[in-house]
């Protein structure tokens, strides 16, 4: 006998419920979204410090560029492929830093996910809050309030009030590009 009260869908007794394996279903969900998001927020913050040391050096290198004698044809040759590589290679790390904050955000999604489900086997696993209306409409409410798009609260709602998934996404996607944030309104590190 298992110290765990796991599934019991292979060898149901006379106290199996659906209910129970939804609970469980619910928490593997909530640990593989937990254990993806500790993987990588590991690789990200590695490569977020990285790519913030690399932009530095870069511009050290541009910089120093300036202080090449101009009056020697060679010096002027040296500047422009340093120039060159300088720029093309703060162009790639402020497109990775961009990168990195749009998987901030998937993150936070993710978060945002993993206790919506964590707080959905809670009430479902208490009988008293199963059955109450009020219990699901504080549920919902609290998932609602963590949103901070106006179109992820918008694609909540739709979904909410019955909008088949696939059409809400499809309305999620189209408010998101009619918003989209411009490169200028990205904060860099």
């Amino acid at each position: 006998m298992s110290a765990y009260p796991g599934s019991t869908s292979y060898r149901p007794d006379l106290d199996w419920s659906q209910l129970k394996e939804t609970i469980l279903m619910l928490n593997l969900a909530v640990a593989q979204i937990d254990q993806s998001l500790n993987d990588g927020n590991a690789s990200i913050s590695t490569l977020s410090s990285s790519f913030t040391a690399l932009a530095t050096n870069l511009n050290d290198i541009k910089s120093s560029t300036d202080n090449l004698h101009n009056d020697e044809t060679q010096n002027e040759k040296i500047k422009a492929i340093i120039d060159n590589s300088a720029d093309a290679g703060l162009d790639k790390v402020q497109s990775a830093i961009i990168a990195f904050q749009f998987y901030d955000k998937l993150s936070q999604r993710l978060d945002h996910v993993s206790n919506s489900l964590s707080a959905l086997s809670v009430l479902i696993a208490d009988p008293e809050s199963l059955y109450s209306p009020q219990e699901w409409q504080n549920l919902q409410e609290s998932i609602r309030s963590k949103y901070s798009m106006e179109e992820e609260r918008q694609m909540f709602d739709n979904v909410i009030s019955g909008m088949p998934i696939s059409e809400a996404l499809a309305v999620f996607r189209q408010e998101k590009l009619a918003h989209q944030i411009d490169d200028d309104d990205i904060e860099l590190f």
